[in-house]
C-alpha cells in the first residue's frame, strides 16, 4: 500500500472514532475512557492541537475541542454527571501514568 492510501485510510478511521464519540456515544464520559483506555477525547483534541501547531497551523485548545465535542466543551461538560470518588482517583492514576506520554507520531 503506497503512503497517500495509508494516510487517507487512517484519516477515514480516525473520523469514524471521532463520529463514534461524538454522534453515536456521548454518553460515554471521559473519565472512563482514561481510566479504561488511557486516552479521551481532551487527548484526541490535544493531539490534533499539537499536530496542527507542529504543521504551523495556530490552532487553541477550545477550537480543537469543539472539533471532538461538536459543541463548546463547557456546553457538554455542562450534560456530563459527577464522577464518582472511586472513578475520580482511578483517573487520577491513569492520567499520570497517560497524559505525560506524547502520542506517536
Amino acid at each position: 500500500m503506497d503512503d497517500k492510501t495509508r494516510i487517507e485510510l487512517e484519516a477515514a478511521a480516525f473520523r469514524a472514532l471521532r463520529d463514534h464519540l461524538m454522534v453515536q456515544r456521548p454518553d460515554v464520559q471521559n473519565i472512563d475512557m482514561m481510566n479504561l483506555a488511557g486516552f479521551c477525547r481532551n487527548c484526541l483534541s490535544r493531539w490534533y492541537q499539537e499536530a496542527a501547531n507542529a504543521r504551523g497551523i495556530d490552532m487553541t485548545k477550545d477550537q480543537t475541542r469543539e472539533i471532538y465535542y461538536g459543541m463548546p466543551y463547557d456546553d457538554w461538560r455542562a450534560q456530563q454527571e459527577e464522577a464518582s470518588p472511586e472513578k475520580q482517583a482511578e483517573f487520577q492514576k491513569a492520567f499520570a501514568e497517560n497524559v505525560t506520554k506524547k502520542a506517536p507520531k
